[in-house]
C-alpha cells in the first residue's frame, strides 16, 4: 500500500500473521492443541514467504530479510514438527529423538 494508505493497510502481512496466531492461539484453547499449534507454526512459515515475496512488509520486518526468512522459517518448521509428534498417537516419529532423551534424562 502506498505511504499515504492507513496503517492497517500498510500493515498487512503482520496482521495476517498475527491474526493466524490468534486463530491457531482459539483452536488450542478449544482442546485442538495439535490442529492449533500447526496453525501457528504455519503461521510463521507463512511470514518467512511473505518477508520473502514482498519488497515492504510493514512491521513484519525486523532485521535482515536473511534473518527473519531463516527465523520465521526455523521457528515454524520446528513448531509444526513438534506439533506432529504430539502424544498420543503421533503423526511423526523420529526415533534417533527418544534415544537422545534417554541419553540426557538416564546419563
Amino acid at each position: 500500500a502506498a505511504g499515504d494508505a492507513p496503517a492497517p493497510a500498510r500493515q498487512w502481512p503482520v496482521l495476517a500473521v498475527l491474526a493466524t496466531v490468534g486463530a491457531g492461539l482459539l483452536v488450542t484453547a478449544f482442546d485442538q492443541f495439535r490442529y492449533g499449534t500447526m496453525l501457528i507454526g504455519v503461521a510463521l512459515l507463512a511470514g518467512g514467504v511473505l518477508r520473502w515475496l514482498l519488497p515492504d512488509v510493514g512491521m513484519l520486518a525486523v532485521r535482515s530479510r536473511f534473518t527473519d526468512i531463516a527465523t520465521y522459517g526455523v521457528l515454524g518448521t520446528a513448531i509444526v514438527m513438534l506439533a506432529m509428534m504430539v502424544q498420543p498417537d503421533p503423526w511423526l516419529v523420529i526415533p534417533f529423538l527418544k534415544d537422545t532423551l534417554h541419553f540426557t534424562v538416564d546419563g
